[in-house]
């Protein structure tokens, strides 16, 4: 077999670069970076200055020029380890102070970027641009001081716009975005707050303290189940988030608590179910919409335990929780109707068919409207002393009973004050049993129809007839007579 020579490749020295041409070569990347970024080209700008870097590590310009470039890309946690990196190589770069501040501020971190404008000062005190950013500094300061002191004292709209006034100087910050969500969901304003804890989501979505307030949205709007989740999450990313470890507990305590009482009040132990939905209502005041329903249920209760005052006092603390609750209004009126105050009825029915106008809400109305109506009129069970489903014979019973008591003969050594009291009573109860005793009468009073439309008019009628008529004779049976053993007035009944 023939040999073969092998030819080996010969090995290339390294090439040496000098480091004047290195620089050379990193100035001509910033210059193509600086030509990009009037373009506001920024990412390939980026690009270029990062070769600059790469070729010259050592110069501050280009890392200040990088960082205003990842400012601009409101990538500003780079842009600040760039303006840091800036302001170790270089202590008196001014624009590598400036730029640090801004990014401090825009990240939130005022007093920082306070120190950084400071310094900017102390080199160039008359530098207009750092008096002003100082001052901005200054400001988000006061927007932070006076929003903890405003969240203390649980006037969460001030907070909001403190959050706003704040967000305006430093726009990236989380730490603000987050305070105002959380406050927007403890104003009810959910869907606001949902869309500040989702955008900072998209951004990271390991924040926990995002992860809280979507959670708490949730929360506040009664999906217990969920806001759980959100809550338990939130916890894995952040351990030591105290405000998701007490919503969670709460949530949990809450949901626990309520299907207790739900499953008593199934049971008929309506007693429990009130104790219960007590305890439930004092696990977290700011729940308005949980609470909301809980009001109404233990206004249900309330009903149930013939308690009808303090149901309707229940069902209005759901609906100064949630105007708009239809259920906390329909039992509110049930209320009403029961204890026969219709007016307050027809406003509650009223309100839940401009909401609402469904068949039988409508029904709801028209009954609480005639109830009204007919609690207007003279009350003939009332006069008589009956129920509203006496029977004829009760009804009789009870006009024998009345007339007798209020007639003028029995009253006859009275004064004259009361004599016209008695001829009154005497008169209405003829009148009541005049329409009870008669079924046609009694159905058209029963269905609140004027009575005056008849073509037996019932100002025609004789109080004293009936009495003759009913008793029977020409004197009525009777004769009312003194018992002279008696004092004056005392009467009694001889029947013939």
């Amino acid at each position: 077999m023939a040999a073969v020579d092998i030819v080996m490749p010969m090995e290339l020295e390294p090439q040496i670069i000098s480091d004047d041409d290195m620089e050379r070569e990193a100035e001509g990347f910033k210059e193509q970076g600086n030509a990009c970024y009037v373009k506001k080209d920024y990412s390939e700008a980026f690009n270029y200055y990062t070769k600059a870097i790469d070729a010259c590590p050592k110069n501050a310009s280009y890392y200040g020029n990088r960082a205003a470039t990842l400012m601009m890309l409101c990538r500003f946690r780079e842009a600040l380890e760039d303006s840091q990196q800036a302001v170790r190589l270089d202590d008196c770069f001014m624009k590598g102070h400036l730029r640090e501040g801004k990014c401090h501020l825009s990240l939130g971190n005022a007093m920082a970027a306070s120190r950084c404008f400071q310094k900017v000062l102390e080199l160039e005190p008359s530098n207009s641009q750092a008096q002003q950013e100082h001052k901005n500094a200054t400001a988000v300061l006061e927007y932070e001081r006076m929003a903890e002191f405003d969240f203390e004292k649980r006037d969460f709209r001030k907070v909001v716009y403190c959050m706003d006034k704040a967000l305006g100087l430093a726009s990236t910050c989380h730490r603000f975005k987050i305070l105002k969500a959380e406050c927007l969901a403890l104003l009810g304003r959910y869907p606001e707050a949902q869309s500040v804890a989702s955008d900072i989501l998209r951004m990271d979505s390991t924040n926990g303290d995002a992860l809280y307030v979507r959670g708490l949205c949730l929360y506040y709007e009664d999906c217990i189940d969920k806001a759980v989740q959100f809550f338990v999450q939130a916890l894995r990313m952040a351990p030591d988030h105290g405000k998701a470890r007490l919503a969670c507990r709460n949530a949990k305590a809450l949901k626990a608590k309520k299907e207790e009482g739900n499953k008593v009040f199934k049971d008929r132990n309506f007693e429990a179910a009130y104790r219960l939905y007590s305890e439930a209502l004092a696990i977290d005041p700011n729940n308005i919409k949980t609470n909301a329903k809980l009001y109404c249920n233990r206004g249900t209760v309330g009903a149930k335990l013939k308690k009808p005052d303090q149901a309707i006092e229940d069902c209005t603390s759901a609906i100064k929780l949630d105007d708009t609750y239809i259920k906390a209004y329909l039992r509110r009126a049930q209320c009403y109707m029961d204890i026969e105050q219709y007016e307050e009825a027809v406003r509650d029915y009223e309100k839940v068919y401009q909401t609402e106008k469904t068949k039988e809400h409508k029904h709801l109305l028209k009954t609480a409207q005639l109830e009204l109506k007919k609690s207007k009129r003279k009350d003939y069970y009332k006069v008589l002393g009956v129920g509203k489903n006496a029977t004829e014979d009760e009804i009789k019973k009870a006009y024998r009973k009345r007339a007798l008591m209020h007639h003028p003969d029995r009253h006859s050594a009275a004064t004259p004050e009361v004599q016209k009291e008695e001829e009154k009573k005497f008169k209405e109860v003829g009148e009541a049993f005049t329409v009870l005793s008669d079924p046609k009468k009694k159905t058209r009073y029963d269905c609140g129809h004027d009575l005056e439309d008849d073509s037996n008019n019932m100002g025609d009628f004789n109080a004293n007839n009936i009495f003759k008529t009913f008793f029977g004779g020409p004197a009525g049976g009777f004769s009312f007579e003194s018992n002279q053993n008696q004092a004056p007035g005392n009467l009694f009944f001889q029947f013939g």
